[in-house]
């Protein structure tokens, strides 16, 4: 058996503090409230989340702020089908990145196709590690020209607390693929400027829903990052805040079981926040650290496909 396992992986969980915020929108149950999402507990307690769904959007606004072309939504195959992008991920980095699929029904009977690329960007829920206790904004929606008119009476469920959520980059899957043909799959250089676009899209993750009332910072203050030899989320459940940092003892036995599968690994924190401890970085040596392994990554990609004439 070959023990020599190669990188292929980067796993990132992450922790977000928020003060008083709104953060994602969930079905209403009642007609002058706006909940938020949130997930039941056994014990019957809600921990509110934003959703994988939300964050991939939120990632992807961002890439186009930061000034780089996204894939243009166009108009559905089938007439109630869903929006869909180019689908072009040798053009765009976003239908590199997150991937997508587009379905077409067959004709006279025959079987439907479907185009799909599968996300090489793996994204977890950002969920609340505090309970949700019941709080309101109260407001008015007070639009009426006459003195008599009535106001439009709501309420707004809001949250307070820490978030963790986590992510995971496929490396050897950006760039190729479906969608890539041998002769237009992307170059080293290439693929590692997309993957490092992300990280610094994901360094600055904003989402723009409910920001007017509730503006709120979800971008990490936390990480807990490993360069791995093997697919694995391993900091997904491990990171937990501790006081007014984070216990780093519980992350390092990770390192420890996982060790074998390591290839490197970086704890970082922004200590406005969150006290840094011995063996923690700030968050701009914790994010060039793991942009120095995206390039010593498709730096000896390059060379493996040279020395076999690729």
């Amino acid at each position: 058996m070959n023990n020599e396992y190669k990188p292929n992986c980067i796993t990132i969980t992450y922790l977000s503090k928020v003060s008083f915020a709104s953060l994602n929108g969930a079905d209403k149950e009642i007609d002058n409230i706006n909940p938020i999402k949130k997930v039941t507990l056994p014990s019957g307690e809600e921990l509110p989340y934003v959703s994988s769904q939300a964050i991939r959007r939120a990632l992807r606004d961002k890439i186009a702020e930061l000034g780089i072309s996204v894939s243009p939504v166009q108009v559905a195959s089938e007439a109630k089908g869903a929006a869909k992008t180019s689908l072009d991920p040798v053009k765009y980095i976003d239908d590199d990145l997150f991937g997508y699929m587009d379905a077409k029904g067959g004709d006279d009977g025959a079987k439907g196709t479907s185009t799909t690329r599968t996300s090489p960007i793996r994204v977890e829920s950002l969920v609340a590690l505090t309970t949700y206790k019941g709080d309101m904004d109260f407001g008015t929606n007070f639009m009426g020209k006459s003195v008599n008119a009535n106001p439009n009476i709501f309420e707004t469920e809001i949250h307070s607390g820490i978030y963790r959520g986590t992510i995971l980059i496929e490396l050897d899957r950006i760039g190729c693929g479906a969608g890539f043909t041998s002769d237009n799959k992307l170059s080293q250089e290439e693929r590692a400027k997309r993957v490092i676009a992300f990280i610094d899209a994901f360094q600055n993750l904003w989402s723009s829903g409910r920001q007017t009332r509730f503006l709120a910072d979800i971008s990490p203050k936390f990480i807990a990052a490993a360069y791995m030899k093997s697919k694995n989320p391993i900091f997904l459940e491990a990171v937990q805040p501790l006081d007014n940092g984070v216990d780093i003892i519980k992350l390092k036995t990770v390192n420890s079981d996982y060790a074998e599968f390591i290839e490197n690994s970086v704890f970082a924190a922004q200590e406005a926040v969150f006290t840094k401890e011995n063996d923690v970085k700030s968050l701009k040596e914790g994010f060039a650290e793991i942009k120095g392994w995206i390039k010593n990554y498709y730096k000896e990609d390059k060379k493996v496909n040279d020395n076999n004439g690729n």
